[in-house]
């Protein structure tokens, strides 16, 4: 018998490939989207935990300012303490490289990590800094003034050879600041990541302007030093700046590791939503095979197949379809990630591992965990084909009558999945994760999909009454009330796949409007004029671009007076390190005496401020970060924005939140008064134009430039706000271009089972349709009938896709969105766009049903009527 059943589902799987092909790939996409995802992230953050131990090496402990550098008297301070066994002075700064021009091209700067560094100290610390010296290198090359060492991703950035030829003197311009500093070529270092270059510490302090600076000590400390009452010891010491900070050496990896948690998950989650359809697919395939050899059962039924092992049969077979496709989705989801990171460098659009060029890391836990899912889900699909063929009633089988209809389950049930899907959507998130708000959206899918029975009676019992005098209308509305059970079966694949392409759709579109409405308020000036950058700060704890990269006050005056420019105004940013757990965030001065609403998206509305405080206005991730909420002081800000010529430290107040979709990890809003009063500091990082009516945007931009190269040679980046506008746009577009297809991935694999569902059905029917054919029903009569119930059913599945899709746009959008990335949004229904997604799904579900009858309502069905004669 065990012999008989293995050739059974053998020859099933065989002869029908294409139809089993397509629950393959079902499960094979899901897999291998949920695995490329997993190997693309887990390879990113394991590259930027390597680079960055190899740069910041395995310190005791490390001291940072939340600003800049500090003055470097700290470090003879340190280094004489009795727990300090070695301290190792370092000083870490953006620069830009200057890429020699091509034949015929331009010349291009490149940003690069610059790291002054005291050779002595580096071996027992940092051994990937050290810096090797070229065989016709000096032979102090180490402490020699006006040379630099690269690493391998820097030589590659400036063009340069991996191996300096022999012989050969190479040389690069650097600039951090206003001017270029030509340093010789020396050598290399180990260090992986982005671009480096290591040069002796002094060498950095002296041409780069940073006398008496240094950014961080690395601290190796002797054995058995309690590091708590160190730390507390050097704080309560008469003269210790204010505000230097201790840090554990991983914490920088820590850190991004648990701030792109979230990303690595909604990512996940999403990959993972091609899996969830893929087992309504592999139900519809599953079930339609169970419907065409209904007979067979029956008959093996006869010749002592139980119950129980036609159940084990079709659920054998389900797992054959997930084995193969789990193992397809496995090499796929290997040469997807391969690719991704060759293309992308494992970045993915979300920007924490920007630097790194990471190289696949195969994990075979992370291979047996979503090859285990596929073969779950495809277990799953098959569960409900295999419970109808061990229920299957073997003598009215045998006479071709089918099996009795369906009945629908409580919509008590359904009611209590909703309520607890709600429930659980108003809870926190765990760890930075919304995973109370992903078990919300499982419940009200299941809830919602278990409702349809119930869904259908209440529409159709209605409508029922109104076509009892229409025969074809009367025949498809009442086989959808009588067979709601078999109808909520039918459809469940497209109320699945269509309220997660609603709901991904709603999310795009409520953020994509949010996003456009942010820009209008950030982006009022005409034109915006930026000191060329150097990239990004923060995640590795170098100085941020654009503390470097600064304009003065005479060239804002003077760019205000140029011809067509009405008036002009100004922003300054700095990099806070306020918590070494978290990322650097942005204080950004800015004038806001015109009033903060038109300055700045403020999130409810500004609270007056009390006298003697500073009012700040902080982004929505300071107020989960940092717990900044508005009506309270804020004293991480008085530790880390050190007042000028020594003074009391200021009290701030926070005012108002501000949407942000710049910069997820925090940032500041202070009056630029107040912030020039504090710190002495009068420049300014951007400058915006309002070009006066009538004035040439290029003639401005060609004075602008001008200007700037007359006034001490900066050289500076002119954008228009249409330019920065439709940049932004475009990113934002490309980053959720994924989402798009997913949506097409769902709804096709929600239609494919419509129409399985529907071959399945009209199978079973074919004594019906001989029938109608007896009454005197034509061909095309019938195939109406088949196409009313394809159009009642698929309306059914596209009213419940659409409600469903908007509940789970609205966990998406105002829970799971906020928990991730902490930052809200507007909720924004396209209507337009969802409506043609529901009559588009509901116009291919007739003509697939139509389609689907086409077959059993020929000239055979009406001779099937004569079986039991």
């Amino acid at each position: 018998m065990r012999a008989l059943l293995t050739t059974f589902s053998w020859q099933e799987l065989r002869h029908h490939p294409w139809r089993n092909a397509a629950a393959v790939l079902a499960v094979m996409l899901g897999v291998a989207l949920a695995f490329s995802v997993q190997l693309i992230n887990a390879s990113a953050l394991d590259e930027f935990s390597s680079a960055v131990r190899s740069v910041n090496g395995q310190p005791d402990l490390e001291l940072r300012a939340p600003q800049g550098g500090f003055d470097e008297a700290v470090f003879e301070t340190l280094a004489r303490q009795p727990q300090v066994t070695l301290a190792s002075p370092v000083l870490e700064f953006q620069a830009l490289a200057l890429v020699a021009p091509a034949p015929g091209g331009e010349e291009r700067q490149v940003p690069l990590r610059a790291i002054g560094v005291d050779a002595l100290a580096l071996p027992a610390i940092a051994p990937a800094l050290m810096p090797q010296p070229d065989a016709n290198a000096e032979r102090f090359a180490l402490f020699a003034p006006d040379l630099v060492f690269l690493n391998a991703a820097a030589r590659s950035a400036l063009g340069l050879p991996a191996q300096a030829p022999a012989g050969a003197e190479e040389s690069v311009r650097l600039r951090s600041g206003a001017d270029w500093q030509r340093l010789r070529v020396a050598g290399h270092v180990a260090a992986g990541g982005g671009a480096i270059a290591v040069m002796d510490i002094a060498t950095a302090q002296e041409r780069f302007g940073r006398l008496g600076q240094l950014s961080r000590i690395d601290l190796r400390l002797a054995a058995g030093t309690d590091r708590a009452a160190f730390i507390s010891t050097l704080q309560a010491t008469p003269g210790w700046p204010a505000g230097l900070q201790f840090a554990e050496p991983g914490d920088s990896a820590e850190r991004v590791s648990n701030l792109s948690r979230a990303y690595r998950v909604n990512l996940t989650v999403l990959a993972l939503v091609a899996l969830f359809t893929g087992a309504f697919l592999v139900f519809s395939v599953l079930a339609l095979s169970v419907a065409k050899r209904a007979q067979q059962f029956a008959l093996l039924g006869v010749l002592g197949l139980t119950p129980r092992q036609r159940l084990r049969l079709v659920l054998a077979e389900s797992l054959v379809l997930g084995l193969i496709g789990s193992v397809a989705g496995l090499a796929l989801g290997t040469a997807l990630a391969d690719v991704a990171l060759r293309v992308l460098g494992g970045d993915l659009g979300g920007g924490y591992f920007e630097g790194v060029a990471p190289t696949l890391h195969w994990s075979g836990g992370a291979a047996l965990l979503y090859g285990a899912l596929g073969v779950a889900a495809a277990l799953v699909g098959g569960w409900w084909p295999a419970r109808a063929a061990q229920a299957l009633p073997e003598a009215q089988t045998l006479k071709g009558l089918g099996a009795p209809p369906a009945q629908g389950r409580s919509h008590w049930l359904a009611l209590g999945l909703i309520a607890l899907g709600a429930a659980l959507a108003n809870l926190p998130a765990i760890r930075g994760v919304p995973v109370a708000a992903y078990l919300s959206v499982a419940c009200l899918l299941v809830g919602g999909i278990t409702a349809l029975p119930w869904l259908i009676a209440l529409l159709y019992d209605r409508i029922a009454p109104l076509l009892s005098r229409r025969v074809l209308p009367m025949l498809a509305i009442e086989r959808a009330r009588r067979m709601r059970g078999t109808a909520a079966v039918a459809v469940s694949g497209v109320v699945a796949s269509l309220s997660l392409a609603v709901a991904l759709t709603v999310m795009v579109a409520s953020f994509r409007d949010s996003v456009t409405q942010w820009l209008d308020i950030v982006l009022p000036a005409d034109l915006y004029v930026r000191a060329t950058s150097s990239g990004r700060g923060g995640n590795s704890g170098a100085e941020s671009s654009t503390d470097t990269a600064t304009f003065a006050p005479e060239l804002v005056q003077a760019l205000s007076r140029l011809p067509g420019v009405e008036r002009s105004g100004t922003l300054r940013t700095r990099s806070l390190q306020l918590d070494t757990a978290q990322p650097a965030v942005t204080l950004i001065s800015r004038h806001l005496e015109g009033g903060v609403a038109q300055a700045l998206p403020l999130v409810g509305r500004a609270l007056p401020v009390p006298e003697g405080q500073i009012g700040i206005y902080v982004s929505e991730p300071m107020v989960e970060l940092y717990d900044a909420r508005p009506g309270s002081g804020f004293a991480p800000l008085s530790n880390a924005l050190a007042p000028a010529a020594g003074g009391a430290p200021a009290t701030f107040f926070v005012a108002g939140v501000w949407r942000d979709y710049a910069r997820q990890f925090g940032a500041i809003a202070i009056e630029a008064r107040d912030f020039e009063r504090l710190t002495g500091d009068r420049d300014v990082s951007d400058i915006a134009l309002w070009l006066a009516p009538g004035a040439s945007e290029g003639a401005v931009q060609e004075a602008v430039r001008a200007l700037a190269a007359q006034r001490g040679g900066s050289e500076v980046e002119i954008a228009s706000v249409g330019q920065i506008r439709a940049v932004s746009l475009r990113i934002f577009d490309r980053s959720f271009a994924v989402t798009y297809w997913l949506q097409a991935v769902a709804i096709a694999i929600g239609l494919f089972g419509i129409a399985a569902s529907f071959s399945a059905q009209v199978l079973a029917r074919r004594k019906e349709f001989g029938l109608l054919a007896h009454l005197g029903f034509t061909r095309a009569q019938v195939l109406a009938v088949v196409a009313g119930e394809g159009a009642a059913w698929t309306a059914i599945g596209a009213v419940a896709g659409l409600g469903l899709g908007l509940a789970v746009s609205v966990v998406l959008v105002k829970v799971v969105n906020p928990q991730s990335f902490h930052w809200t949004m507007d909720l924004l229904l396209p209507w337009g766009r969802l409506l043609a997604m529901c009559a588009a799904v509901v116009a291919a579900g007739t003509v697939t049903a139509w389609m689907a009858g086409r077959a059993a309502a020929g000239k055979d069905a009406v001779l099937a009527v004569k079986e039991d004669w």
